[in-house]
């Protein structure tokens, strides 16, 4: 069974709705148990399973704060989407190996996901704009 577009949507919007509560629980709840879970540059390199994509949400969640996202667009395929999103917070540790020091931070995202028959998250592949970050987090 194929997944529509707007249960593509409802589930991504649940997995970021727990990522903005900072509920990694929530968010691991969404993925498969063999999920591939793969944050282009993280030092660790991607994850297989939901037990090993939980130190990278722990991170996060830890580094950045008062996040919101903004969807810019969606793309749509058999059993996957592309999601085009703004991130703005703050960086109050050490997002991306840089100090962050408490100031505001926007990035660009590219999320692409796939979704398992039963519509949990099997694959979730994210590049992120690294350089707009370094911009904003000078390290002087």
């Amino acid at each position: 069974m194929t997944l529509t577009p707007e249960e593509m949507d409802r589930k991504i919007d649940e997995h970021f709705g727990f990522e903005a509560r900072d509920d990694v629980e929530g968010v691991l709840s969404t993925l498969t148990p063999d999920v591939l879970h793969d944050v282009v540059g993280w030092p660790t390199g991607p994850a297989r399973g939901r037990e090993y994509a939980r130190p990278f949400y722990e991170a996060l969640f830890a580094d950045l704060a008062e996040g919101e996202v903004t969807c810019l667009g969606r793309l749509y395929g058999e059993g996957f989407l592309v999601d085009e999103s703004v991130w703005r917070g703050r960086a109050v540790g050490r997002p991306f190996g840089l100090e962050g020091r408490g100031r505001p931070l926007e990035f660009r995202l590219l999320h692409v996901i796939e979704f398992a028959e039963d519509g949990q998250i099997r694959r979730e592949a994210v590049w992120t704009d690294l350089a707009a970050i370094m911009r904003q987090l000078p390290q002087t």
